[in-house]
Parts: C-alpha cells; structure tokens; sequence
C-alpha cells in the first residue's frame, strides 16, 4: 500500500487543507478556551515582542514553532499564604503550581481539537538541571507584557485584581493571534514597604534594591543549595555521630519532607504580606494598623532559624531587626562552572551593605585555558562590571588562574592555598579584602 493510500492519509486529506495555525487566529477563542480550562486571567504577545528578546532563543529549544505565547494566571488563597504557619502556606503554593501546570495542560489539549499547535511550558520545577539557564520559559516578563500585571519592589508580579496572590504559566503557541495584549498602565504595587518590614534577610531595599543571594539563601534553603550542601556533609562525615555532629537533626528532617513533600519556602513574606491588587486592598484601606498587625506583625515575631552567609548584610539584617530570630551559618551552595558564571554571580551575590563607603575599581586579569580582562566597579552602593576589557585608573589589580580562581569561588580551594601555589596575587591586601566582602562565598 503506498502512502497516498492509506487510511490515514485518506482520512486527514479529506478535511479542509487549510490549518488553523496559518492564518492569525482568534484571540478571542485562545482566550475563552484558557478561561474555560481554569486559567483566571489571561493575555497574549506576539513571540517578536522586543521585551522578551533575551529569552527568545531559549523558548525556541522548548518549542521550535513558537510563533505568540499565552500568558496565565491562577490566583491563591491569600489566608494560607499569610498564615506564620508555612507549612499551611507551602501546601497553597504546591497545590497552585500544579494548578497552572494541569491548566496548561488542559489548554494545549483543547487547543489541540482546535487545530492549534501549542506546548505547555512548567510553571516552576522541574528544571534543566545539566543547562547554564536552568528556567527555559521565564514567566514574570511575559505575564508583564501581555497584560497580566507589573512586577513590585517585592520582585513578583503584582496582578491587578488578584494582586501578588497569582502563580505564572506560559502556553508556547504555534500560531498567531489577530490581537494582542499590552502591559496595563500602571503598577499595582503600592510602595507601603510591607514587604520591606517582614523580609527577615533584609533583601528588598526601602530605595527598591534588591539582594538576590540573601533571599535565595534563607528562602530557598530546601530548594537546590542546601540539598547538595547536605550531600556533602553526609560524604564527608566518618560515621553516624559525626554527621550528627555536623547537621542539626531539624535539617535531616528538612531534606526528607522536601523530598517527600516538595521543597517548601522558608519565608516569601513578601507575598505574605502584601495589600496590593483590587480583590486585597479592602481590609488595608480600611485598618492599616489592624492590617499590620494581623498579617506583618506575626511574621516579624516568628520563632525561627534564618540561614544566612556569614558576614553579610543579611546576618547584621537578622541580629539588628530580627534578634529573636535565630542565625543559621550556611555556604550559597552554587557552583560556578564558568567566567561567564561568575560574572552573572556578581550583580545576584553583591552586598550594598558591606559596599558601603567603597570607591574602588578593580581590574581583573583571568589566565589559563580561559584568559579574560575584566573590570568591576564598586562606587557605594552601586556595581557596575564590563568584561572583556579594562576601564579607568584600577585601584585594584588582581589576576588569577581561571581553574583556581572558579576553584575558590566553589570553596574547593583556599586563598591561602592559591596565593601559595602563585594562582591567584592582588596588588593590595586590604583592597582585595574589602573587594571579596563584597560577594560571600
């Protein structure tokens, strides 16, 4: 039997020749379906939009036809969210995320009996893992951009009806649509410093800085940097009393419930306790100090370890604002595999706090297989870092062997070590010093 005759064939052949996914579809229609399979707000953005350029290439790996995407929300219970309790809240973020997750599903299936080509990406884990990006599909730009809300000073997308209590999902479409949604025109977010007030590591600024490293240290300790920091403990401890030792039994318990139950967030105060959003607003309007008091206070009072770097802005955060709270040392847990990797490691890890005061311009020579010029520019609070050259009059010469210096930043070698075995030599001890405080291993 050729091709042409097959059953198959025959039958596909015999319907219209025309596919949905060549001409712009309805917005309208791709709207209704995500509404009818659970999505409680939704937008669209052409795949060129210029705002999603730098992740362009990355959602074509996910889906090469991508031609717009569809933008969604699933708004949460905001009483469990807010409960000091985190188990209670961990349970509505892990029932939310497989919310969006079957939503999404449930959306390319319909689609699908519509003729429309479509790939539902993952509203959060899993993740590629053995990948420099690990996050393909980066959700809060293009909920931005179709409509779906603006991001606050929290650094989360503040929607405007449901406000920060909305997790994001992403369906890669593989058609156009004939109308396409716009950022709304204005941000949501209130500028109460809220968030602010319960962060226990003192990561969101009152200016709207941001300290990336002290927030995922402390609120994503049961995600990815404390499990491989475990691994290692229990690899290196000599027998049960040893590793009994070298990790608190809380933490033992910790990596099993996060194995068995998801990993849980320590904290997201920050969604917690925010008022914005038209659905939330009501109760703050009405009583702000009746606001403050039954949703910030009690987790400012919380009882609990906070997991912090040493040394850092995040540890004086805890010990001045927080002294009930109690300090858990602990490493970041990342590995930095490359120079490009500890470039992007050096705006997320930054410390304004042990910055401050610093005028310093530090040039950067990499040597060995990988042999990059660099400059970093430390000026109070602010970073400035321009690889591939050096820029002004250095106050700070450092040059290193790539392995080693990469060595060090995973903690597997020691300043001394390096220095030792002529790996790594800077011109000025306390400059050098002053340099490193400024990003904590």
């Amino acid at each position: 039997m050729s091709l042409d005759d097959h059953p198959t064939v025959r039958a596909v052949r015999a319907r219209s020749s025309r596919h949905v996914h060549d001409v712009p579809v309805s917005s309208e229609l791709i709207k209704r379906i995500a509404r009818d399979c659970g999505a409680d707000d939704v937008g669209i953005i052409e795949f060129d939009r210029a705002a999603i350029a730098p992740q362009r290439d990355f959602i074509r790996k996910v889906y090469g036809r991508t031609r717009s995407l569809l933008a969604i929300a699933c708004h949460m219970n905001r009483e469990p969210v807010r409960s000091p309790s985190r188990s209670v809240a961990n349970e509505e973020f892990h029932s939310t995320y497989d919310h969006v997750n079957e939503t999404a599903r449930a959306i390319v299936r319909a689609l699908d009996e519509h003729g429309i080509p479509s790939c539902n990406s993952v509203a959060a884990f899993p993740m590629e893992m053995d990948l420099p990006r690990i996050m393909m599909v980066q959700h809060k730009p293009i909920a931005v951009e179709a409509g779906l809300g603006r991001m606050g000073i929290h650094r989360s997308v503040i929607h405007p009806k449901f406000g920060s209590f909305v997790l994001l999902g992403t369906i890669l479409l593989g058609c156009e649509a004939d109308a396409y949604d716009q950022p709304i025109d204005y941000n949501p977010c209130l500028e109460c410093k809220l968030c602010v007030a319960a962060c226990p590591v003192g990561a969101i600024k009152p200016d709207g800085g941001f300290d990336f490293l002290s927030c995922h240290t402390h609120n994503y300790h049961d995600f990815l940097g404390n499990f491989a920091q475990w691994v290692e403990k229990v690899a290196d401890a000599k027998d049960a009393r040893d590793y009994r030792a070298r990790v608190p039994r809380t933490e033992t318990l910790n990596v099993w419930q996060s194995l068995s139950f998801k990993p849980g967030y320590k904290a997201a105060y920050c969604i917690s306790a925010c008022p914005a959003g038209e659905d939330v607003i009501g109760p703050f309007l009405h009583d702000r100090d009746g606001h403050f008091a039954d949703v910030v206070q009690p987790l400012i009072d919380k009882d609990e370890f906070v997991y912090v770097i040493p040394d850092t802005d995040a540890e004086d955060t805890v010990t001045r604002r927080f002294p009930h709270k109690k300090v858990q040392h602990v490493t970041s847990g990342r590995h930095t595999g490359s120079l490009q990797a500890y470039i992007f490691s050096l705006s997320l890890g930054f410390q304004r706090g042990r910055a401050r005061g610093l005028d310093l311009v530090t040039h950067l020579r990499f040597t060995g297989a990988s042999a990059l010029d660099m400059t970093v520019t430390i000026k109070g609070r602010n970073l400035q870092v321009v690889p591939g050259r050096h820029v002004g009059e250095a106050g700070l010469l450092v040059t290193a062997d790539t392995k080693a210096w990469l060595s060090l930043q995973n903690r597997d070698l020691t300043l001394a070590d390096a220095i030792a075995a002529e790996l790594v030599s800077y011109s000025d001890e306390t400059l050098f010093a002053a340099y490193m405080r400024c990003f904590p291993l």
